[in-house]
């Protein structure tokens, strides 16, 4: 690849960013709402064993019981697509090509990140 193809590839990754973080602000999840058009996915654990989202471009993980699904949304622009996805054993990598993403439960509740307790 040449050098300028290279540079039009990071070009082309970094459009987003530069054009959404004026409008955003910051990286909060009422902030990232406000940058408007939502492209909501669908995410389901329907397997047996925890299922790791990971959040990419900021690597933030969210864990999800079998049977438990969320919203991952991208807000803002993009390049071409909203997302990016990965399927690993155990893992399910979302790359939110907008820079911009929030992880809700069904009822639109900000859903936590990290692991959570879910003994009884």
């Amino acid at each position: 690849m040449t050098e300028d193809g290279r540079r039009a590839d990071i070009e082309r990754i970094i459009a987003p960013l530069t054009e959404n973080m004026p409008k955003a602000g910051d990286f909060g999840f009422d902030a990232i709402r406000r940058l408007g058009n939502p492209m909501p996915m669908l995410v389901h654990n329907e397997g047996q064993e925890r299922l790791e989202l990971w959040l990419e471009p900021f690597g933030q993980d969210y864990w999800l019981e079998p049977g438990e699904a969320v919203h991952v949304t991208s807000y803002g622009t993009w390049s071409d697509h909203p997302f990016e996805t990965v399927h690993e054993p155990g893992r399910l990598t979302v790359w939110a090509t907008s820079w911009f993403a929030t992880v809700t439960d069904r009822e639109g509740n900000e859903f936590p990140p990290g692991r959570r307790d879910t003994t009884p």
